[in-house]
C-alpha cells in the first residue's frame, strides 16, 4: 500500500534523537469503469480483452484485470463473462460484461452516413448576445483560411493548433499551418488562443510540453488561453496512469504557461469532464458537447458544440465555438 514516512527530531542534553514514524495510507476507493457492458467482436479475436473497457483508479496506475467465465473466440456466439479490476489496496471492481463475437459480413448497401451541417449564421442568430462572442477553432484540417471572409462572417475569435503529439513519448511537431494562421488572424483583427494535442502521461512530460508551447509562441501575444488538449482515452488502460495522474500532469502543464504570463485552460468532452477531470484549482474550461443545448453542469468559458460547421473563408467542416464573456 502506498505509505510516506515522518521524520521528527529533539535536542535533549546536547543529544538530538530522532524517530521515524511510518504511515500507511489505506485506499478505500474500488476501480471503475468506463463505457457498456455489451461488446461486439469478431471471430479469431486477437486483441486484448481487457481493453475492450476502460478502467482506472483514484490514484493507483496499474491496475489488476482478470476474466471469469467460458468465451471461445473462435466460436460465433454471446458469452457472459465478469471482469475483475484490482488495485493495489485490494479494492475490487467485479463488472458483468457480454462478449458477442461474430462473423463480419460484407454486404453491397454500406454507405457513408451524411452528416447535418451546421452553418455559422444559425449559431451566430442562436447565441450571440452583449454576453457572448461567436468563433472557430482550425488546424491543418481547414487548410487555407481566409481570415477575412471568417471575421465578415462574425466571427471574433479563433483557436489554433499549435501543435501535436502523434504517439506517446514521442516528439512534438508544429502544426505545418500555425504559423500562417497565427499571423493572417491577427491581421485582420480576430481574439487568438492556442491549443497543444498532447499525450503526455508523467508531470514532467507535461512541463516540457508547456515550455515548448512558450517557446514557439516566442512572446507573441495571445487574447485568449493556451489550451491543454487531452483525448487519449482509447488507450487509457496502456498508459498505467491515475485519476490522479492525469489531473496532475494537467495542472503542472497551465502552472507552467502561467509562470510565463499566459492563462492556461482545459479542453475535453463532457463525458471525461463529469467522470475524471477534477479541475481542482478552477482552470478555465473548454466544453466540447455537440448538441444544440447542453447538460453540463460545471463552469466553463467556451462551448464547442458543434464540429460539421460551415463558414465563409473555409472550405469544409471547421468547430464552432461560443464564449462566454466574465
Amino acid at each position: 500500500n502506498p505509505h510516506y514516512v515522518l521524520s521528527t527530531k529533539r535536542q535533549y542534553n546536547n543529544k538530538i534523537y530522532k524517530k521515524e514514524i511510518k504511515y500507511n495510507i489505506v485506499d478505500k476507493e474500488p476501480p471503475r469503469y468506463f463505457g457498456g457492458t455489451n461488446k461486439t467482436i469478431l471471430k479469431n479475436y486477437k486483441g486484448e480483452l481487457c481493453d475492450l473497457i476502460m478502467y482506472g483508479d483514484n490514484y493507483d496506475g496499474n491496475l489488476t484485470c482478470t476474466i471469469d467465465g467460458e468465451f471461445n473466440l473462435n466460436e460465433i456466439g454471446t458469452y457472459k463473462v465478469i471482469y475483475n479490476i484490482t488495485d493495489g489496496s485490494d479494492n475490487i471492481t467485479k463488472i458483468n460484461v457480454t462478449l458477442n463475437v461474430i462473423q463480419k459480413k460484407k454486404t453491397d448497401n454500406d454507405s457513408p452516413v451524411q452528416t447535418k451541417k451546421t452553418y455559422f449564421e444559425d449559431i451566430y442568430k442562436n447565441h450571440k448576445n452583449n454576453k457572448t462572442e461567436i468563433g472557430i477553432d482550425v488546424s491543418k484540417w481547414q487548410g487555407e483560411i481566409d481570415f477575412q471572409k471568417v471575421k465578415n462572417a462574425g466571427a471574433s475569435f479563433v483557436m489554433m493548433r499549435i501543435g501535436v503529439q502523434t504517439k506517446q513519448n514521442g516528439e512534438l511537431t508544429i502544426d505545418p499551418y500555425f504559423e500562417k494562421n497565427i499571423k493572417n488572424a491577427k491581421e485582420v483583427g480576430l481574439k487568438v488562443g492556442v491549443y497543444l494535442y498532447s499525450k503526455a502521461t508523467s508531470s514532467k512530460e507535461a512541463i516540457e510540453h508547456a515550455n515548448w508551447v512558450i517557446k514557439v509562441l516566442d512572446n507573441r501575444e495571445l487574447e485568449l488561453p493556451i489550451v491543454f488538449d487531452w483525448e487519449s482515452w482509447s488507450n487509457w488502460n496502456k498508459y498505467k496512469i491515475s485519476f490522479y495522474d492525469i489531473n496532475n500532469i494537467f495542472n503542472k502543464f497551465v502552472g507552467t504557461v502561467q509562470k510565463y504570463g499566459y492563462e492556461g485552460m482545459l479542453y475535453s468532452s463532457k463525458y471525461y469532464l463529469e467522470n475524471i477531470w477534477t479541475n481542482e484549482f478552477a482552470y478555465p474550461v473548454w466544453l466540447a458537447h455537440y448538441t444544440n443545448k447542453t447538460s453540463y453542469q460545471g463552469d466553463y468559458l467556451m462551448w464547442q458544440l458543434s464540429n460539421t460547421g460551415r463558414i465563409e473563408g473555409i472550405n469544409g467542416d471547421v468547430d464552432i465555438n461560443v464564449m462566454y464573456l466574465k
